[in-house]
């Protein structure tokens, strides 16, 4: 019988449940420890909707946590921001054990928080472990997908990716992330205190920059509200004709003065169609859709477990999905 990997869950919010939810499901995975600042004292198995206890009770001290359970990979879902987050990345490393985040800026995050990435790589190959985020988007959808795209083309002059999702169906935390039922001029209040933005489109950009050998001049972002223009309801919301059905957010990358890659994402109420999309302008030209889109929640909780294997190949240090081999599906229980 093959050794399991030894895994921690670190964030127990709905992505972490849905994660640990998922790892305990897993041939090759044994979880071994779980931290979160909720539910402590709570067998893992009730707070992540295993339908049975698992032995593991959940403790808001990570350093005991780490100490004691000795995890090969640490599952770490706690937030978006690279330096709020760096901290609990700090201990973990110190503590020997790999990572696999959902943190967006971490995905690629040489750009924006340079001199604290080199800092991370180097504490990681100090210790002999790997750090890498994840996730549908950034992680997948909107980087690494076109990327693997470009490998059939002879030549790619422009990448377009565009993400459209119905927020219907989705819980309510999302729906208020996107800013649905709020007046057009508190909507734009929320987007400049940075409270309504889907964070990662700029990491994507230049993770596909890079993966290309393209030296970009600048990446820009625009958000604005999708205005319902007939009333539209969730069964947690209602929306007036003229509120914010949602968001409507635009990536653009420059390279020589020209627009060279471009995201789109707009998540509202009412959207007639899910859908992900990716377009490569090239030799040849290439157009993939997947109708119905990408279920955020279930292909974020994929990625992150089926990087585990992964993880513990790749060179110690501060990597990306660019830099490991496309990920695939790895066997359940």
């Amino acid at each position: 019988m093959a050794k399991k990997i030894r895994v921690v869950t670190f964030g127990l919010g709905p992505v972490g449940c849905g994660i640990a939810n998922l790892a305990a499901r897993k041939k090759e995975v044994a979880i071994v420890g779980a931290v979160d600042l909720r539910n402590v004292g709570k067998d893992l198995g009730e707070i992540a909707n295993l339908g049975r206890r698992v032995g593991i009770r959940i403790s808001d001290d990570a350093a005991a946590v780490l100490k004691r359970a000795k995890p090969e990979v640490v599952l770490h879902a706690t937030g978006s921001s690279f330096p709020a987050v760096y901290p609990q990345l700090e201990m973990i490393i110190k503590a020997g054990a790999s990572i696999v985040s959902t943190c967006e800026e971490l995905s690629y995050p040489f750009r924006k928080h340079p001199k604290l990435a080199a800092a991370l790589d180097n504490l990681a190959r100090k210790h002999g472990v790997t750090v890498m985020s994840t996730g549908v988007n950034p992680g997948f959808l909107m980087d690494t997908w076109p990327l693997a795209m470009t490998a059939v083309c002879q030549d790619v002059k422009k990448v377009r990716s565009v993400r459209i999702q119905d927020a219907s169906p989705r819980r309510l935390p999302f729906q208020k992330k996107i800013g649905a039922g709020k007046s057009i001029s508190d909507f734009k209040k929320l987007v400049k205190s940075g409270e309504i933005r889907h964070v990662g489109l700029p990491e994507s950009i230049a993770m596909i920059a890079a993966g290309l050998g393209w030296k970009l001049d600048k990446i820009t972002e625009a958000i604005g509200p999708v205005v319902a223009a007939k009333p539209v309801k969730s069964r947690f919301l209602s929306v007036k004709a003229g509120q914010a059905a949602g968001v409507k957010q635009i990536g653009r990358g420059f390279s020589r003065g020209k627009e060279v890659i471009t995201h789109e994402f707009q998540a509202y109420l009412g959207a007639k169609e899910s859908f992900d999309a990716v377009y490569i302008s090239g030799a040849p030209n290439m157009e993939v859709v997947i109708k119905g889109g990408t279920h955020g929640d279930i292909a974020t909780a994929s990625m992150v477990v089926n990087a585990i294997p992964r993880i513990l190949k790749a060179p110690p240090g501060l990597i990306t999905m660019k830099d490991i081999p496309i990920l695939s599906a790895t066997p359940n229980r």
